[in-house]
């Protein structure tokens, strides 16, 4: 068993409290005690503080790695609209120079997509920072359907004269796909199709569909074909969601907001700004946050939520937004996220408090190893 004495411990947990001075065992790869220290003689991580493995709930890390251009760019399988037989994780990179630069960040996990080319882009996978080949990082390897409204399906295939040229093409063809699937599980004899396979899972609830969706029509129309087939669903971006609060509320659909350290490099991106996550959390949507990355790197997912600090979130659930929430988005909140007992010992030293961007990462865990170690 090894033991970390002394540091603060913020649990991100809605059960465990917080610890001044607390005392953190693993054993096993496993959280066996989180408790109050101060009884202890011996303080080795005193001035420290220790929070659980940062989780970005999406990003392209591996699919589009750093600096290779069009042969690292394999993030969108753009050569027909509906290609739900694609999977991330057949197109990560294990080495990708960003996953050993995202220890420097805190991060112990990644929610990694296909991109948003495509109405339907493909399975997205859950791995963990922990190892050398894509195989052993394997968390999940289907965890949601990608899935994508508004400009960039319409980009796409607008310009080749091709359906989707609308936002209800989008819709369209998303919903025909559903149908297919529908179908095809209802079918006594069939040839397997793997794409109508991984559909039928989210048509029998096992997995959400993931949908990128800045705009708010975008995000209705998302809810609005969730409730036609009484599937699951997660918003992603939202960079309009806070137009349309009591609409996210109804539905009760959680939302991943980001990026927001970027630009309104489009047309979508006009209202972003730096409050949904507060005005989210003030409404009581379940809300995480991400990167994106590349377009944020993902190390830098601790300013992403600084920046909604700034505008009045408050840190315990801006620390929240990208531990135990996004493990909650992810339905793997019983291991993931949170510094509870008998959780997976994934988790971070800090130099000092770590929504103060002059804080360093000192050690990083994951599944109770030390995979990073500040030099």
């Amino acid at each position: 068993m090894k033991e970390f004495v002394g540091a603060r411990i913020l649990t991100a947990s809605d059960r465990v409290m917080n610890f001044d001075c607390g005392r953190l065992a693993i054993d096993n790869g496993k959280i066996v005690k989180v408790e109050d220290a101060d009884s202890y003689e011996e303080k080795p991580y005193q001035g420290k503080v220790i929070t659980p493995g940062f989780i970005d709930a999406h990003c392209h890390i591996g699919v589009y790695e750093e600096s290779i251009l069009n042969e690292g760019d394999d993030v969108n399988e753009m050569t027909e609209p509906l290609t739900p037989d694609v999977r991330a994780i057949d197109g990560i990179y294990h080495e990708d120079p960003a996953f050993e630069e995202s220890f420097k960040g805190g991060l112990t996990a990644f929610c990694v997509a296909p991109g948003s080319g495509n109405v339907i882009g493909g399975q997205i996978c859950l791995i963990k920072n922990r190892a050398t080949v894509a195989d052993k990082m394997i968390y999940n390897p289907y965890i949601g359907m990608k899935v994508a409204f508004g400009e960039n399906p319409k980009r796409v295939y607008g310009s080749q004269k091709k359906k989707p040229m609308t936002r209800m093409g989008v819709a369209a063809l998303l919903r025909e796909a559903l149908v297919k699937a529908d179908n095809y599980r209802n079918k006594k004899d069939r040839e397997r199709d793997l794409g109508l396979e991984a559909l039928v899972k989210v048509l029998e609830g096992e997995v959400p569909l993931r949908a990128h969706a800045h705009r708010a029509d975008d995000i209705l129309t998302a809810i609005r074909i969730a409730k036609e087939f009484n599937v699951k669903l997660v918003i992603e971006h939202c960079t309009e969601g806070s137009r349309i609060v009591e609409a996210l509320k109804e539905a009760d659909v959680p939302c991943i907001v980001g990026p927001t350290l970027t630009t309104r490099s489009k047309y979508e991106l006009r209202y972003r700004n730096y409050k949904t996550t507060k005005e989210l959390q003030d409404a009581g949507i379940l809300t995480a946050i991400m990167t994106d990355h590349p377009v944020i790197p993902a190390r830098e997912i601790r300013l992403c939520a600084i920046t909604g600090i700034r505008e009045g979130l408050d840190q315990n659930e801006a620390l929240k937004m990208i531990t135990i929430n996004p493990a909650k988005i992810l339905g793997v909140d019983d291991d993931l996220g949170s510094l509870e007992e008998g959780k997976s010992a994934d988790f971070v030293v800090w130099s000092g408090d770590p929504f103060d961007a002059r804080t360093r990462v000192e050690e990083v865990y994951v599944d109770g190893n030390c995979v990073y170690r500040e030099e």
